[in-house]
């Protein structure tokens, strides 16, 4: 039995029965083509199986080092971009405080980016903090070659070992990388880092449940044994039925692409808790990087509400009609507070007195669905029980599932991205890499 809901009652005046069923054929090849890794992009499809996959021994390790950097460090610097950040962040960010950084009493390191963008100012602040606390590294590519976080890795690495000294800094830096080949790699072997896989058959943006994701959420001391399995309470599920009504995965995929189908090509995911603001970010890379090719895909949004409603309500209310939501609901808060009441009443909100806020926020949620719904715009929902490891896990799986299903229905490949090569051609020429003259000369030209 799995924790997580999926309700498209909210679509079906937009497409009909009919339109969602007409897919079960194509469901039962791409759920095919999956399980037995034989459909496009097979050779990336080590996701699949991984959370039954994952061992003790592998767990044990990373707990074991999670435990010896909380005792060294203040600050954990997780250095990645795209997939090696953003799935790890979105865990943490939805588990932690809100205010993490503010806490005086963090009983585990607070987690860190760099190597996500290339700002000299961000660089600058990010040391500036770092010369004040004690931190240690983790360092997250296959190659080792990408440019962010190689400039990245490049700067940190040399503060740390100036700053502990280099055989003290060694022990602060752990590697995520390729089992055998890669840049990275070689310069981990050569100075003797611990390292970790990521697997060949695992791209970035499905590799969360990798010491990619694990590693970090350790650190930040979140229960990644609870994760993974949950993780794997929703593969077991995933794989056992190919019709849609068991399937909410299938469920999934088949709505958005019959609205697809219907000129809804925008899905904005909408969530109303601000920590789950990562979540959309990690979501929207995974089906943006999966589906967005062949000049085909729906194009991933996401809003924060009640907040983005009064910035983007406005839009999504009465402007161009060819977007969906998908809302992610979290039934349980974790916490209990009432509003007051009030003597004066001058802002006129004692008929809410009492009420939880958490009501109130319920309230917002089904309110704005049935006006949004009402003003041309179809609503998925996504429940869980309550924010935990173990539906978060759930939740990751499904996500990874049904984007690699979604994909297969409109015939791309869900596990490559040859277009992000387009940008990094260009700045490597416009940057005089060697190798790039003929690129450089003919840039400069249209320049």
């Amino acid at each position: 039995m799995i924790h997580l809901k999926l309700d498209y009652a909210k679509v079906k005046s937009f497409v009909t029965d009919h339109e969602i069923n007409a897919f079960q054929q194509d469901l039962v090849k791409a759920h095919q083509d999956l399980i037995n890794k034989s459909g496009k992009g097979n050779d990336f499809l080590g996701w699949v199986n991984l959370p039954s996959e994952i061992d003790d021994e592998l767990l044990n390790s990373i707990e074991n080092d999670a435990q010896a950097i909380r005792g060294m460090a203040e600050l954990y610097v997780v250095i990645g971009i795209g997939g090696s950040y953003l799935g790890a962040r979105a865990v943490i960010e939805a588990l932690n405080h809100n205010f993490a950084a503010l806490k005086k009493d963090n009983k585990y390191p607070l987690v860190i980016y760099a190597g996500q963008n290339i700002s000299e100012d961000y660089m600058h602040d990010l040391l500036e903090i770092l010369e004040q606390k004690d931190y240690a590294l983790c360092v997250i590519s296959k190659s080792g070659t990408t440019t962010e976080p190689a400039v990245a890795f490049r700067i940190l690495k040399n503060h740390l070992e100036k700053k502990y000294g280099k055989l003290n800094a060694e022990k602060r830096i752990i590697a995520i990388t390729d089992k055998s080949r890669g840049a990275l790699k070689k310069l981990a072997d050569d100075e003797g880092y611990k390292t970790y896989v990521v697997p060949d058959d695992v791209g970035g943006r499905y590799s969360v449940l990798t010491p990619v994701g694990l590693l970090p959420i350790a650190v930040a001391g979140f229960d990644i044994r609870k994760l993974a399995e949950g993780a794997k309470n929703m593969q077991l599920h995933l794989a056992q039925s190919t019709t849609l009504p068991d399937n909410v995965a299938l469920q999934y995929a088949a709505v958005r692409n019959a609205l697809y189908n219907k000129g809804k090509t925008i899905e904005i995911m909408v969530n109303y808790m601000p920590n789950l603001y990562y979540i959309t970010e990690w979501w929207k890379q995974l089906y943006g990087e999966s589906e967005g090719k062949e000049n085909k895909g729906i194009f991933p949004a996401g809003v924060g509400f009640t907040t983005d409603l009064h910035s983007m309500g406005q839009y999504i209310q009465e402007g161009i009609r060819n977007i969906f939501e998908t809302t992610l609901s979290i039934e349980k808060p974790h916490h209990y507070i009432e509003v007051p009441s009030d003597k004066e009443n001058l802002d006129g909100l004692n008929f809410i007195a009492g009420k939880r806020i958490s009501e109130v926020n319920k309230m917002a949620e089904l309110g704005t669905s049935i006006a949004h719904v009402d003003g041309g715009v179809p609503n998925i929902k996504i429940s869980l029980p309550e924010i935990n490891e173990f539906n978060l896990g759930e939740l990751i799986y499904f996500y990874e599932f049904a984007c690699g299903i979604s994909a297969y229905l409109i015939n791309v490949n869900p596990f490559d991205q040859p277009g992000v090569e387009a940008y990094k051609n260009n700045m490597f020429a416009l940057l005089g890499k060697p190798g790039f003259e003929k690129e450089t000369e003919e840039i400069k030209k249209r320049l």
